[in-house]
């Protein structure tokens, strides 16, 4: 069949390689120069297969409203009159119970957990590097109270058989020895061994460079303008540069997927939440993460990529803005700065990027009412631990074949 994957980030790209080698002839198209130059970009650099969870949860709005006086809050809310930013809001807080946590938390595990399987079979067959480490995710605490917490996050991941280890101070400092400087802000942790860490952006640019061996074109600087549907059916995808006839075709646009099918009667609740990042190389690495620690005060991740320190995090609800915000600078800053002192702040690199979340967490994986369309996208802090995964579910999809996970409860449909 010819498919037209819309959107060359981490997710598309992924999902080009996986119909590629189905057999399917394959376009990639995408506003911008080349892959992963907008989301998958600066990335936290985790991939998370055990550090999995809907941020929609059982106390969330009460912290929410904490979060607001902090000066370092790691959710930001910046409403306007927004009839799609106040529908998600509101589903968002209709998740926040145990019911539906633990719902959504089995959810993303079962796909992140396909995700791992997936990756590794991937860098088997192709053998891209791209800065990638194997060494786990440690979730910090600096509080009892968080720790206490970590409990129903330990129970869904010994309901799914995910690995995990509950540390206490000192064994946080075994897993990350640099910690021992400042062991006195840690009272203990939550390791999930499975977790891997990695460029994003190396990734998605090496496996494009494998898909096009495979056959797959890729069309850069080609804004999507628009879908021909014709009786129920999908016929062509419009862009600027002229019209493409389709069989098939997967919308992997993240936060601009809704703006597309909005016009075809596909109500997707995905609406972007926007993360910020640092990029600063180490300076000492006895004083440098190992791997990926998760600061669980301000939801910030340090993530070791090679020679360089990523610092990702926050969740800015803002629409479809892109701006720096020096405030949300300063909280990446001190995060890293109050857990890894002796770096050098000042060569760091700020970026942003807009994640497309869904209410409940888990993405959209599936086809619609239109025969032909496929969505695979909603997955907001975790494209990167989700796309391998997400990618051959979605491929075995658009071939008429049954994945190798239960994928029902990952359609659009299951928001009725």
């Amino acid at each position: 069949m010819r498919v037209i994957v819309l959107g060359a980030g981490i997710i598309g790209v992924t999902t080009a390689y996986q119909l590629a080698k189905a057999g399917h002839e394959v376009t990639v198209v995408d506003r911008q120069t080349g892959p992963a130059l907008e989301t998958s970009f600066a990335n936290a650099g985790e991939v998370s297969f055990g550090y999995c969870s809907p941020w929609a949860a059982p106390g969330i709005p009460l912290k929410a409203v904490k979060w607001l006086f902090m000066q370092h809050a790691p959710l930001i809310l910046r409403p306007k009159f927004d009839a799609a930013m106040l529908s998600w809001l509101f589903r968002m807080l209709s998740n926040c119970t145990a019911e539906r946590y633990a719902i959504n938390k089995s959810r993303m595990l079962r796909l992140s957990d396909y995700s791992r399987i997936s990756l590794a079979a991937l860098r088997e067959e192709t053998g891209i590097a791209y800065d990638e480490a194997m060494k786990g995710t440690l979730q910090l605490f600096r509080t009892e109270a968080q720790l206490d917490a970590s409990a129903k996050d330990v129970k869904a991941l010994a309901a799914d058989g995910i690995p995990y280890e509950v540390l206490d101070r000192d064994g946080c400092i075994r897993a990350e020895p640099a910690l021992a400087h400042v062991r006195d802000k840690i009272v203990g942790g939550l390791l999930t061994p499975q977790d891997e860490t990695g460029d994003c952006f190396k990734f998605a640019n090496a496996l494009a460079a494998k898909a096009e061996a495979l056959g797959v074109r890729f069309l850069y600087e080609t804004p999507i303008t628009g879908l021909d549907i014709e009786a129920g059916g999908l016929r062509a995808v419009i862009t600027k540069n002229g019209r493409l006839e389709a069989d098939a075709a997967v919308v992997a646009l993240g936060s601009y997927s809704p703006l597309l099918l909005k016009p075809h009667g596909i109500q997707l609740p995905v609406y972007p939440v926007k993360g910020y990042s640092l990029t600063m190389p180490v300076v000492e690495p006895t004083r440098a993460p190992v791997s990926t620690i998760m600061d669980e005060t301000f939801k910030i991740a340090i993530t070791r990529l090679g020679d360089r320190i990523r610092v990702g995090g926050m969740a800015e609800i803002s629409g479809y803005t892109n701006d720096l915000s020096i405030k949300r600078r300063s909280t990446l800053n001190h995060s890293v700065m109050d857990l890894f002192p002796g770096g050098d702040i000042s060569k760091a690199i700020y970026w942003s990027g807009l994640r497309p979340m869904t209410p409940d967490g888990t993405p959209v994986i599936g086809g619609t009412h239109i025969k032909g369309l496929f969505l695979n996208t909603g997955h907001g802090t975790l494209g990167w631990t989700m796309s391998t995964g997400s990618a051959r579910v979605i491929s075995d999809l658009v071939s008429g074949r049954t994945p190798e996970i239960d994928a029902k409860d990952l359609a659009i449909s299951r928001y009725g």
